[in-house]
């Protein structure tokens, strides 16, 4: 008769309180991570709201600070222009962004990944590295500097956004829908303006509210390439700091902020809701 070794697991009961420490601790670091991000920015917005024309002392809540922008010639001015810049770059960005996304990933050529490549160059060159490489093209044509250079410049970076999120959005999407379409006896303009146009709708408006918030805090391309007397809001904010961080800068940073938080979040809801349907 056979002889049976019965081996016994050992029995590894891992307790629930073994698992609390690690979550302490990432909800510990979570925590700090969090202070570390957005403490400045609370700071920022406590003290635009300061009595006292000095940041450093705090003499009282007010809303003085929030009413004098709208009565500064300056920032109103700086605001128009900065408004005037990102509203063109990102209209001339959304054409030529979804043309050269849809041309690289439905169409064949020569040298294709070479261009792909070069296209996107613009998201990881650094921003000093554009602004001298414009100024200096700028300069061998003895193009004058005005608010039309800065457009210019800006849609180099905001064509490289739009392009990427119209991408992404392309990789979702069936490519038989235009085939039918073709088949059915529609031409390819009308394929593309019918079909294929209406499905990139969300990632186009995604990626023109990514592009509209990145041209509207550009500060180092826009003073390379303004003129005399063109200043975007992020100059106009660095030319007063100089002198010391006032509450109504403070107070123009949190508008700033709140309204990039706002576009972003919405940009984000577009994008989600375009790769669900």
């Amino acid at each position: 008769m056979a002889d049976y070794i019965i081996i016994k697991k050992p029995n590894v009961n891992i307790s629930p309180s073994s698992k609390k420490p690690r979550v302490v601790w990432q909800a510990v670091l979570s925590v700090i991570i969090f202070i570390f991000m957005y403490l400045p920015i609370l700071v920022l917005a406590f003290y635009s709201f300061n009595k006292s024309p000095y940041s450093a002392s705090w003499q009282g809540f007010t809303l003085d600070w929030y009413r004098q922008l709208f009565s500064d010639e300056r920032i109103v001015s700086a605001l128009r222009n900065s408004l005037i810049v990102a509203f063109s770059a990102v209209a001339i960005s959304a054409v030529l962004g979804t043309l050269m996304a849809v041309g690289l990933a439905r169409y064949q050529f020569p040298l294709k990944k070479l261009y792909s490549g070069i296209s996107y160059l613009p998201l990881i060159i650094p921003d000093i590295a554009i602004a001298v490489a414009t100024l200096v093209f700028l300069a061998a044509f003895a193009i004058p500097l005005s608010l039309w250079t800065v457009i210019a410049a800006h849609v180099v970076f905001c064509l490289a956004y739009v392009g990427l999120v119209v991408a992404s959005r392309l990789t979702h999407l069936n490519p038989h829908l235009e085939e039918a379409a073709l088949d059915l006896g529609a031409t390819p303009v009308q394929a593309f303006i019918k079909v294929l146009l209406p499905q990139l709708m969300p990632g186009i408006i995604s990626g023109c509210l990514l592009a509209f918030v990145l041209s509207l805090d550009d500060f180092l391309i826009a003073s390379f390439t303004a003129g005399s007397g063109f200043n975007t809001l992020p100059m106009e904010i660095f030319s007063r700091i100089r002198t010391g961080v006032k509450p109504d800068i403070n107070a123009l940073s949190v508008i700033l902020i709140f309204v990039s938080a706002i576009v972003a979040f919405v940009a984000e809801l577009i994008r989600a809701y375009g790769e669900e349907v």
